[in-house]
């Protein structure tokens, strides 16, 4: 496989000023401090290919949901770890249009980077509003647009689609690695290929479920997800959450798994839990172990339990290339991150199993359970929406708009 469109290494970049676009959407402590920084480290191969190539750098990202201005939100904090990471000083620029920008830019050196502030400081981000990016581009002064936010490529926004409209634009070295390690696992993996869901919600993950019943030999279903199969299946989950109004979306699920391997075999293909950790409040609490189909009325499954995570042991040895998209249960809770945690042990201590860490939940678990801070697996990725949208075989606007690969 090769990616489909032009990244930095195609176009002549040399001694040029450039626009970035990272993901910096990273997550805050309770103090309001970065809580961790491995979306600012993955930017880190991009920028530094930009530099050695003479380019000015100017960076542009969000952070949270703001309402207008929230100094809480701001990017400053960003630029300084940043700057601690590249051992250099960033400049930092409290704005993402005008002539503060723009003047900004001008006095900012040579192989030198340059923060803007959060982009959802306007409401023209999200609105995809092309004045907005014809703004960001012009205070800018950019030759060219390199997309480097993959966990924002699936919206269409102003700093993913509109601004492409604006300069000439590609793929960083971040954004390439994203495409091409989830798609070259979907298409061309090297097998037998586990996919391993977990999660709240079947209705977040349909088109994943789909396509992944399509390409891996086994297809094992965990966290919140699972206790949705079980009662399908006709087990009383108490009071665990799940969703009872997928059935329709199960049928056709279990419809597509024995077409593919034959109606005896569709319980080996698509795996559920035998037994769930459970207890009465969902908080950490010493947990109980019990059979799926031993749950008393008030009883609420949190993570899977020990034959199941030995089950799934089993299945994973055997692996060449393991999917992980959602942790096995309430991962932030310590008594029920058992599976999540063991799952990640083994992943950790094979090295020959290609092993693609979903973002979001799974990557925030992943980094914190690691002490390599994710070198521990083939691939962990900055994205949790654009990951799964790109293994459901869509595509993202932000990718789409950037130049063809000559064919």
């Amino acid at each position: 496989m090769s990616f489909f469109k032009q990244t930095i290494r195609d176009v002549p970049l040399d001694d040029q000023t450039v626009l970035m676009r990272a993901d910096y959407n990273v997550p805050l402590a309770a103090d309001g401090t970065i809580g961790d920084d491995f979306r600012i480290r993955a930017s880190l191969p991009t920028i530094r290919a930009l530099q050695a190539r003479g380019c000015k750098v100017v960076i542009m990202s969000h952070l949270g949901r703001p309402e207008g201005r929230d100094a809480s939100l701001s990017l400053e904090q960003i630029a300084l770890r940043l700057g601690e990471l590249l051992e250099q000083r960033v400049e930092f620029v409290d704005d993402c249009i005008g002539d503060k920008v723009l003047q900004a830019v001008k006095k900012t050196p040579k192989n030198r980077v340059l923060l803007l502030e959060n982009l959802r400081y306007y409401p023209e981000e999200e609105a995809d509003d092309m004045a907005f990016a014809k703004k960001i581009a012009r205070a800018s002064s950019a030759r060219y647009f390199i997309q480097d936010g993959f966990g924002v490529v699936h919206r269409a926004h102003a700093s993913t689609h509109a601004i492409t409209l604006c300069l000439p634009s590609v793929s960083g070295l971040l954004l390439e690695k994203e495409y091409m390690s989830i798609t070259s696992a979907m298409r061309s993996p090297k097998r037998p290929l586990v996919a391993v869901l977990g999660g709240a919600k079947v209705s977040d993950k349909i088109k994943v479920i789909t396509e992944l019943i399509t390409v891996a030999d086994t297809v094992v279903i965990s966290g919140a997800m699972a206790n949705t199969f079980l009662a399908y299946k006709g087990f009383s989950m108490g009071k665990s959450k799940l969703e009872s109004d997928q059935t329709a979306t199960l049928d056709e699920i279990y419809a597509a798994a024995a077409q593919k391997v034959g109606p005896d075999k569709v319980d080996e293909f698509l795996v559920l839990p035998t037994d769930v950790a459970v207890a009465t409040v969902a908080q950490d609490v010493p947990r109980r172990e019990v059979r799926v189909n031993q749950l008393a009325r008030d009883d609420i499954a949190l993570d899977v339990g020990q034959q199941t995570i030995e089950k799934v042991d089993r299945i994973v040895e055997k692996a060449q290339t393991v999917i992980w998209n959602g942790t096995l249960g309430i991962a932030e809770l310590p008594h029920f991150a058992h599976g999540s945690a063991r799952l990640a042990l083994m992943l950790a201590t094979h090295p020959d199993i290609t092993s693609i860490v979903g973002g979001g939940d799974t990557a925030e678990f992943v980094l914190g359970w690691d002490a390599q801070k994710g070198g521990s697996f083939s691939h962990v990725s900055t994205g949790g929406g654009a990951s799964l949208e790109l293994m459901a075989g869509e595509k993202l606007p932000g990718i789409e708009s950037l130049l063809d690969a000559p064919r």
